[in-house]
């Protein structure tokens, strides 16, 4: 797990776009695994640090790959996350995804309508992408408020990642699921590389993947919450 998310921030690094902690070092001796990072001091975030994250993470989406996945498997809290690579991100989220998710949540006693809505939602899942064809940008994976501060020049860092290639719209979604980032931020963001317009639309597509996650984490009271999620994709699909 370590040495998957050390990999994840040196990609990010790499894209040379938002700050991540510099890696250290990770290894593991006698029973016990580390990962040490930069330690990065926090800052006061203002407007700045938030229009300045929109734009920083839409230059790290540039980067791109000819496919779908990531060189290695990863985790998302501490579920795997399988990234074999695959040249249609419908094929790629519907299988290492939502499938996955769905099958770990029967694993663990969740059947019934959870089940009989996911297999209908998995079926039509193309019809979300009828006029849509995402690129392969690199990811953070699992953006959301937690796991971003401001340094103390006000500058944005992002930390934590669950690294792969897919839909922009993913990282996006997710910064949505608790509460939200500043409306400066999702402005500055499409500034500087506009949204498809059928990007609202499949946010709920997108969170979903977490809602199953932390229902394989933590337990049953994220079940109606994927359970209305899958209702409302596949009412808006008219099925």
């Amino acid at each position: 797990m370590f040495e998957a998310e050390a990999a994840g921030l040196e990609a990010l690094r790499l894209a040379d776009a938002v700050r991540v902690p510099r890696v250290l070092s990770v290894g593991s001796h006698a029973g016990t695994a580390w990962l040490a990072l930069e330690w990065i001091q926090s800052g006061a975030a203002s407007r700045v640090t938030d229009s300045l994250l929109g734009e920083q993470l839409a230059r790290q989406h540039r980067s791109s790959h000819p496919a779908f996945g990531w060189s290695r498997n990863n985790t998302i809290g501490s579920t795997p996350q399988l990234n074999d690579w695959d040249g249609s991100w419908v094929a790629f989220f519907r299988d290492r995804r939502l499938k996955f998710q769905l099958s770990l949540a029967a694993q663990n006693g969740h059947g019934g309508r959870l089940q009989q809505r996911g297999g209908a939602l998995l079926s039509c899942l193309d019809e979300l992408f009828s006029s849509y064809r995402p690129v392969p940008s690199l990811l953070h994976g699992d953006l959301w408020g937690g796991n971003r501060i401001a340094d103390e020049q006000g500058r944005p860092v992002i930390f934590d990642p669950a690294v792969y290639y897919g839909d922009r719209e993913a990282d996006l979604a997710m910064t949505l699921l608790f509460g939200g980032f500043s409306t400066g931020f999702y402005s500055a963001y499409a500034g500087a590389w506009p949204l498809d317009a059928g990007a609202a639309v499949r946010v709920d597509l997108y969170n979903l993947y977490h809602v199953l996650n932390h229902l394989n984490l933590f337990g049953g009271g994220y079940l109606g919450q994927a359970t209305q999620m899958m209702d409302g994709l596949l009412a808006e699909l008219g099925h």
